[in-house]
């Protein structure tokens, strides 16, 4: 039984935020195209144009040319393509890893992390860019980092632990201000790629502007259905296939596409987008009064990262002398659902990366609580959470 009302306060959206009524309504219409996109007879001709309407409207809404996006089976597999593709279209092309260097951000998803790590045991050498206190990877440390053998550089748009919105436009010009004068590259130029999580719920910047050659997005962090996610691919970037079958996706993702999930990305996509500003304002709101609220009366908490430069619906607090783990299934009990970290490394080691990037206290990165709100949160769930904290993040008075 819970302690508090039926009614659960939902606030671990950055993990898993519900699928939206309009991508349901999209995929259960699509679901009745029986055909398969790769035929030819009328059954798969239909299934192909659904397909290629999703494409089309998912790249406008991004910002970004058609034939530039390829549909995945989620943000996991669209960072692999992204990274591995490019280490193996190097090896295909008779230039191997070693003397390559590789250059990602520290506080990146394992996603992107564990695929630097086979590159380096493909041969590549990879450098790790920390970021300041606030989780900001500065243009300047990336500047500092690049050497001329550099070829690849991945820095996500926002953290997906604490929120923080990088500055990929000023770190773009500084790796094409590095490129110019390098002649040992042999002519290759250096591949930019973000993971683009969440960061398209409430940031409007049109792909273009960005000056990355990769994004990968999952529909599963933009109200949309699990199971399919997008690679942008810029013009000037070739990749080769990590996975083996078909010709799919420009040969660079084989498999028959899932015409009903990218319907329903597409659809949840064009929601969010349409109600995108209104809704940011709407959730900075209620995290600010959380986030004061909590500062106020939880003795010692602090809060991770910079809120000014933070997507606007995510909170990461570390509380001192209290397990996350205890407090998470506290809430839990009471109602209220909140992570430790990043829910890829719910059961694993008990400290945030990105946390203890940040450089703070030791028992900042072991104590973390990650909270992100949603389209259905309102001033109530933000009360009662405060409620639930006090009662068991505060110490017992005698």
């Amino acid at each position: 039984m819970w302690l508090f009302p039926k009614r659960r306060v939902y606030l671990d959206h950055a993990s898993a935020p519900p699928v939206l009524p309009e991508a349901v309504r999209a995929m259960r219409e699509a679901e009745e195209l029986v055909g398969n996109p790769g035929a030819i007879h009328a059954e798969a001709v239909a299934a192909k144009k659904s397909l290629e309407n999703s494409r089309e409207h998912i790249a406008l809404l991004i910002g970004c040319k058609a034939r530039e996006l390829i549909f995945t089976d989620g943000l996991t597999e669209a960072n692999n393509i992204a990274v591995l593709g490019s280490a193996r279209k190097l090896e295909l092309q008779g230039r191997t890893l070693n003397g390559t260097h590789w250059l990602v951000s520290s506080i990146e998803h394992d996603s992107v992390l564990h695929c630097f790590g086979e590159v380096e045991r493909m041969g590549g050498t990879v450098t790790c860019v920390e970021p300041d206190e606030r989780g900001i990877v500065l243009p300047e440390a990336v500047a500092a980092a690049l050497k001329p053998e550099t070829v690849f550089v991945s820095i996500g748009w926002a953290n997906n632990e604490i929120g923080t919105v990088q500055p990929l436009a000023s770190i773009a010009r500084v790796i094409r201000e590095h490129e110019r004068p390098t002649s040992l590259t042999c002519g290759l130029p250096i591949v930019f790629h973000t993971d683009g999580g969440q960061a398209p719920l409430y940031v409007s910047t049109v792909v273009q502007s960005l000056g990355v050659d990769l994004v990968s997005l999952g529909a599963n962090k933009l109200y949309g259905p699990h199971g399919v996610g997008a690679l942008i691919i810029r013009n000037r970037v070739e990749l080769s296939s990590v996975l083996f079958g078909g010709k799919q996706e420009h040969g660079a993702r084989p498999g028959t596409e899932n015409v009903a999930l990218a319907a329903g990305f597409a659809a949840a996509f064009e929601k969010i987008v349409g109600e995108r500003d209104a809704e940011a304002r709407r959730v900075e709101k209620l995290r600010g009064q959380l986030a004061s609220e909590l500062a106020l009366q939880v003795p010692g908490l602090v809060v991770n990262g910079d809120l000014k430069h933070a997507l606007p619906h995510m909170l990461n607090v570390s509380i001192p002398n209290i397990s996350s783990e205890y407090l998470t299934l506290s809430l839990d009990h009471a109602g209220i659902a909140v992570s430790t970290k990043s829910a890829c490394r719910e059961g694993e080691e008990s400290r945030s990366h990105v946390v203890e990037a940040l450089k703070g206290e030791d028992w900042r990165a072991r104590n973390t609580i990650r909270m992100s709100l949603g389209r259905d949160t309102d001033a109530s769930d933000i009360a009662r959470t405060v409620e639930a904290f006090v009662r068991f993040a505060s110490p017992k008075k005698g």
